[in-house]
């Protein structure tokens, strides 16, 4: 007959089964996070669409919606075509799917897998998405008449590849992401979106992004604004509680708006003078700004983005660009100008 297992041996054994399963529950938890980030089962999803109604789309995850969204922001931001903008979106699509990786060939890095000891950068700047676009735009910058050869030889001037072909498959779902995320075809950007608060999200975090990504004139027009309107005896129930200097503190809810909900407002301005041509650089820079809430919607927690009359609002397929019946966000429909003067953001906190 055997002897009972004395008590701190069971209790050792209890205490081994149970750290074993929180090690399971962590690891399970560590999965669907990164799942959930970057495009596995559940995540939400992001598409871009032809503007020409052809039918052509592509679908990605958040992770590259937000890196696509600022190596579009930099580009424009040097004053690149969006024809450059479309041949850095479609290097990184080979590079590394548009996913910021710590790893590649040799000590290659980063979103264009630039190599520290090639002279691109520290390792620390190279993980920077906005400074490793800026150093390829740079780099093509340089590169005579790269808007006239083809994409794949472009990109091949700068990357100094092994596959110099390897680009050129990625250039239908470049030019797509590049016509949206420059503005030139409207409202054709959308992504399921995260609704909710969370510590990542607010005015602030918004904020902080556009400068990250366009520079600092892109809020300094905001401030210009919000002075213009505190002048004239504008309130925060005009929506002005999110723009470049203060934000309210209520949530906005899915259903509708609140009108103190924290909003960032970005005053859409044109250098191209007045007339037609100014109207449409107007609605370019408009629908840039709201395409690029857009794609760092789930990183950022946007809740809602309106612009020229229409609304996009986070949380399933339905979250797909929209006019809405009452005005909603989007301040009714566009009447001209009236219409494109800003884009609005509210976020989940």
């Amino acid at each position: 007959m055997s002897e009972p297992s004395p008590p701190s041996r069971r209790r050792r054994g209890r205490l081994l089964r149970r750290g074993s399963a929180l090690v399971v529950l962590v690891s399970l938890a560590g999965y669907l996070a990164v799942q959930y980030l970057t495009g596995g089962t559940g995540a939400p999803r992001c598409q871009v669409v032809s503007g020409k109604g052809d039918g052509a789309s592509y679908e990605f995850t958040p992770e590259q919606a937000t890196n696509a969204a600022t190596i579009s922001a930099v580009g424009t931001s040097r004053g690149m075509p969006e024809r450059a903008v479309a041949i850095a979106l479609a290097t990184a699509l080979q590079e590394s799917a548009l996913r910021n990786i710590t790893h590649g060939d040799r000590d290659s890095l980063g979103l264009f897998q630039q190599r520290p000891s090639q002279g691109w950068g520290t390792e620390k700047q190279i993980m920077d998405p906005t400074y490793s676009a800026g150093e390829f735009y740079e780099h093509l910058a340089k590169v005579p008449d790269y808007t006239r050869l083809p994409l794949t030889v472009a990109a091949q001037r700068v990357q100094r590849s092994g596959f110099p072909d390897a680009y050129a498959k990625h250039e239908p779902d470049a030019t797509l992401l590049a016509a949206a995320l420059t503005g030139r075809a409207a409202a054709t950007l959308t992504c399921e979106g995260r609704p909710g608060a969370t510590p990542n999200g607010g005015p602030d975090a918004v904020r902080a992004a556009l400068v990250r990504d366009f520079g600092r004139g892109v809020l300094q027009s905001a401030a210009t604004e919000m002075r213009s309107r505190d002048s004239a005896g504008a309130t925060e129930s005009t929506s002005t509680a999110g723009s470049a200097s203060e934000s309210a503190n209520a949530s906005g809810t899915a259903a509708a708006p609140s009108p103190t909900a924290p909003t960032v407002t970005i005053p859409v301005r044109s250098d191209a003078g007045s007339g037609a041509a100014s109207e449409a650089s107007v609605r370019r820079r408009g629908w840039e700004l709201a395409h690029w809430a857009v794609a760092n919607s789930s990183e950022l927690h946007i809740e809602r983005v309106a612009y020229a009359g229409r609304e996009w609002v986070a949380g399933g397929r339905a979250g797909a660009w929209r006019t809405p019946a009452d005005g909603g966000a989007g301040g009714g429909a566009d009447s001209g100008r009236a219409g494109l003067s800003e884009v609005r953001i509210v976020t989940g906190q």
